[in-house]
């Protein structure tokens, strides 16, 4: 594996906010995407596979594996799969769920062993574990991923599959509120 990329899963509902978690039938639910975060997870689409495909030197690639966290009894969020779904649509590939917030040392063993590049939309709180786990304590991510953050992608890159890893971070800015600084 020599790139993987790691977004946050789209936007949830706020407490105490008008905004609310919807399922793609429609019902109320607080473990599900806003309308804004469906939005995002259509957008993503050609975020992550362009028409044109990808320039050989682009910062990001176009999956050719998902990972999203699952949903458990203690974490029931589908937000991290949803976030995806249009995108394995579109690709003809499955979404690997198999590993839940709290697994992130697994996941990534998970990872490394996968097509690449991968993409994985994971809990925010969970995301700087899972960056360590993957690329060693020493990696130079941010220490937190902000909880009004959904506009980022946070990239591990490498020469070979032995080398060390390399950290970057591309914006999104799919919507006119995304921001271009890194977290």
């Amino acid at each position: 594996m020599t790139r993987i990329m790691i977004i946050r899963h789209g936007e949830k509902h706020r407490d105490g906010g008008t905004d609310r978690g919807v399922s793609i039938d429609g019902v109320h639910t607080k473990h599900e995407l806003t309308v804004r975060g469906w939005q995002r997870a259509g957008a993503l689409v050609r975020f992550f596979a362009p028409v044109a495909g990808f320039a050989a030197d682009a910062p990001l690639s176009t999956p050719k594996a998902l990972f999203a966290s699952a949903a458990t009894e203690l974490s029931p969020s589908l937000r991290a799969a949803h976030t995806l779904t249009p995108l394995a649509e579109l690709l003809g590939i499955g979404i690997d769920m198999e590993h839940a917030e709290g697994e992130e040392r697994i996941c990534a063993g998970a990872l490394l062993g996968a097509p690449q590049p991968a993409l994985i939309a994971w809990h925010h709180s969970h995301i700087v574990p899972l960056v360590k786990n993957i690329a060693g304590i020493h990696i130079g991510c941010p220490d937190d991923w902000p909880d009004d953050r959904f506009d980022m992608v946070w990239v591990l890159d490498r020469d070979d599959a032995g080398g060390d890893w390399r950290f970057s971070q591309v914006p999104q800015q799919l919507f006119a509120a995304d921001r271009a600084d890194p977290i």
